[in-house]
């Protein structure tokens, strides 16, 4: 019963930006590492990016230099800047605490999650 909400999604033209929230009010996540992934009918899930508990933040190539995650552990949120986003961006975002936390190092290794939400859908228009 206990799960991320996800916030921030929308529509925007190619080249735009958004800002993706991660939050829940019934645990602390700021013992943990926090991801977030992508999923669309067309392409398994994968996640983008992971911030340690520390802060210490990795990425996947194919959105290095264009999203950002952070946390603000008082507001118990987790964030994703997209910046200069493509058509090939349009996904469900979700975030989760990687069930392997040491994998937060490696976003493309990380296969599997706890607490997941519903996402936050991104379109990306041409």
């Amino acid at each position: 019963q206990l799960r991320l909400v996800e916030s921030g999604g929308g529509l925007v033209q190619s080249g735009g930006s958004l800002r993706l929230s991660c939050s829940t009010s019934q645990f602390s996540i700021d013992v943990y590492a926090v991801g977030w992934f992508r999923q669309s009918p067309w392409k398994e899930r994968e996640a983008v990016a992971c911030i340690t508990n520390e802060g210490r933040t990795s990425y996947i190539e194919a959105v290095k230099n264009r999203f950002t995650i952070s946390r603000d552990d008082a507001k118990n949120t987790v964030y994703l800047q997209m910046n200069s986003l493509e058509p090939e961006d349009t996904a469900r975002y979700l975030c989760a605490l990687p069930k392997d936390q040491a994998m937060c190092h490696y976003p493309d290794k990380i296969r599997s999650g706890h607490y997941w939400g519903q996402g936050t859908q991104v379109t990306v228009s041409s």
